[in-house]
């Protein structure tokens, strides 16, 4: 097209503007302003539901790293041997190679009461007898600063607290240390002098630090725009989600309540969160990603939507597409005390591979 054509039709254009009454005019500009923002808003549920497009390749299943968070029970003084051994079994020939057992939470002031656990070194030991090479690492957690009226990190005191909660459960015998604070904001310093304390811990023993970390900015930036409405931190941006993944040994997404309303989206997201952790997660830190065997229904989980197969479908897709060869990637189950036979045989058939995965 000439310039003169574009002269032409803007000249004529200006002509019909001018034709127009005001009400014509606003309900015009109006109309255009509508557009725009539904093709904003629909824009990322065209995205995610394309995440979810295609088949999942055939070998990206199980590398034998996969966790399980196991609740409070099994270490105050409720669980028997008997049970230890059926956990065993249940994990035998899966790709399960470390269970995450809720040890603590910690006090608000960064310590850990010793009556909390008063069974956690038999369980251990339990454990290690019933299923020789499966890691029991103990899961220490309490809500934080400054959402909360709770654990405050900036705190050198707290902090100090928080490293001797780490060598008391070493002591014990755990093969490593799981830490579930939340919601740490992106950014924050404060954690991450906690983890290199704790790592220096962990790793004097030759035993394993890891994270359980929020999802990753869906959008660039939008970890500010959350802070902006509230002191929450329900997402961290790449940048920040490196720094934490180089301080320990292996890092599990919470890939879960997610506000997804379908199994195809929520598929679809978590294809997406699994790309942006596996393109920052260091090659020698273990990725896991969170996978919800439980239901609840509210606006931040769709029980119908955030299942068990509708995960792993997500995660094998962005492994698929992003590192499938990458071999220290796993999977994290969440919870124990949720988790149904159904949760189980999809684990199985979606994830697992035949003849059984020897640990690591």
């Amino acid at each position: 097209m000439r310039m003169g054509d574009v002269r032409r039709i803007g000249a004529g254009f200006r002509a019909r503007w001018r034709s127009w009454s005001r009400w014509s005019r606003t309900a015009r500009v109006a109309g255009v302003v509508m557009v725009l923002v539904l093709v904003s808003a629909a824009s990322p549920v065209v995205l995610l539901r394309l995440a979810d497009v295609g088949t999942p390749r055939a070998d990206v299943r199980t590398r034998g790293h996969d966790a399980y968070w196991i609740g409070h029970r099994w270490v105050d003084g409720r669980a028997t041997e008997a049970e230890v051994t059926a956990l065993a079994a249940q994990l035998a020939g899966t790709g399960v190679a470390d269970v995450f057992v809720h040890t603590g939470p910690l006090a608000d002031d960064g310590s850990l009461p010793a009556d909390l656990a008063p069974r956690a070194g038999w369980f251990v030991a339990a454990v290690h007898r019933a299923a020789p090479g499966l890691r029991v690492q103990a899961w220490l957690g309490d809500l934080v600063a400054p959402t909360h009226d709770a654990l405050d990190m900036a705190n050198p005191q707290t902090r100090n607290h928080v490293a001797g909660a780490v060598t008391q459960v070493l002591d014990l015998g755990f093969d490593g240390v799981h830490f579930d604070l939340e919601p740490v904001h992106s950014g924050s310093p404060d954690y991450l002098a906690i983890l290199d304390r704790a790592h220096a811990l962990t790793g004097a023993r030759g035993v394993r630090l890891s994270v359980s970390a929020p999802q990753l900015d869906p959008l660039p930036g939008l970890h500010l725009v959350g802070a902006a409405l509230g002191p929450h931190g329900k997402f961290w941006s790449q940048r920040y989600f490196a720094q934490v993944a180089s301080r320990v040994d292996q890092i599990a997404v919470m890939s879960y309540d997610t506000w997804m309303p379908t199994p195809e989206l929520y598929s679809g997201y978590v294809a997406r969160q699994t790309a942006l952790a596996l393109a920052v997660t260091p090659p020698g830190v273990d990725l896991l990603m969170g996978v919800p065997a439980y239901w609840a229904e509210d606006y931040g989980h769709h029980g119908s939507a955030e299942t068990v197969p509708a995960a792993l479908r997500g995660i094998r897709l962005g492994l698929g597409r992003t590192a499938p060869d990458r071999q220290n990637v796993g999977v994290a189950l969440y919870v124990d005390y949720t988790a149904t036979p159904d949760d189980w045989a999809a684990y199985r058939r979606d994830w697992g591979s035949d003849g059984g995965v020897t640990r690591r």
